[in-house]
């Protein structure tokens, strides 16, 4: 039984924007993140937010991106790389545009794997996240 329901098929979910994949990517990996944390020590959740921000902010996920490129394959970087060339208008104040355009990457990949069920993979690719 999936606990939440992902109803689209992967062509479905390739004609989505790649924004869309970060939408839902950005609430995967902030899950992860914050489970990750509960998990792992017994910080109050004010402690708890100040160190999960610092995975879920724009030059960290950009900085794992990068430190994970090369052992992504070539289909998760074309998502990769269509997530991050993506138009977006929004550009938070406390980001450098490059680090917001591969933060949006690393989320679309996130969403994108979620979305197609690639749950295993999702997996492999988070705890290297989290290690990293």
């Amino acid at each position: 039984m999936e606990l939440i329901n992902r109803e689209k098929n992967e062509t479905d979910i390739n004609l989505l924007s790649p924004l869309t994949w970060a939408y839902v990517g950005d609430a995967v990996y902030e899950l992860y993140v914050r489970t990750s944390l509960v998990n792992k020590t017994k910080l109050k959740p004010h402690k708890l937010h100040i160190e999960s921000i610092k995975y879920v902010q724009a030059k960290a996920q950009a900085d794992i991106l990068k430190e994970i490129m090369e052992e992504l394959t070539d289909e998760e970087k074309e998502i990769v790389r269509r997530a991050r060339n993506a138009e977006n208008h929004h550009l938070p104040k406390n980001a450098e545009p490059e680090d917001y355009m591969y933060s949006t990457a690393f989320e679309g990949l996130i969403g994108y794997l979620y979305l197609t069920k690639q749950d295993e993979r999702l997996k492999e690719i988070l705890e290297k996240c989290i290690e990293k």
